[in-house]
């Protein structure tokens, strides 16, 4: 290996240069039984980033018109409340919030198929926590969603 390839594959990363070097990942998704495409595959980072600027906006709204007097107030204490019980709410229930639905995602449990109360609690918690979303597996799933035994997928 000449010096230009090992300094293209420490920017582009050890998945990148594991797979030169003849490593099979597969695709995401593969390891749990997911099609690599369409409905049912694992979602892609911007889809779950657009769903979930959509649903701060909407929280964000709702706190702005419904309930605060000012806009501080509603971006900094009613508006994060609102999501938190939004998605407890209705990723516990439907398994969609209205960002997720509009971006065609949905969260499922790996070995029910459908979220629980319970589980859309941990993982909601987890999310607020903002370090588990940023730590993902080779699957594309955040620790908040191994950790509540959910994934997120397209519709």
């Amino acid at each position: 290996m000449d010096n230009r390839q090992a300094i293209g594959s420490w920017l582009s990363g050890p998945r990148a240069a594991m797979e030169d070097a003849g490593a099979d990942f597969g695709y995401r998704g593969e390891q749990l039984g997911l099609p690599e495409e369409g409905p049912n595959s694992i979602a892609r980072p911007g889809r779950r980033i657009g769903a979930l600027a959509v649903d701060w906006g909407l929280c964000l709204l709702i706190a702005y018109g419904l309930i605060a007097d000012s806009y501080n107030k509603a971006a900094q204490v009613w508006a994060p409340l609102i999501l938190f019980v939004l998605m407890v709410l209705t990723l516990g229930t439907v398994g969609l919030t209205p960002g997720k639905r509009l971006f065609g995602l949905r969260v499922v449990a790996l070995n029910t198929g459908r979220v629980n109360p319970w589980r859309a609690l941990l993982r909601t918690v987890l999310l607020f926590l903002a370090l588990p979303p940023l730590i993902w597996d080779r699957d594309g799933r955040g620790l908040h969603d191994r950790m509540a035994g959910t994934v997120e997928v397209r519709i």
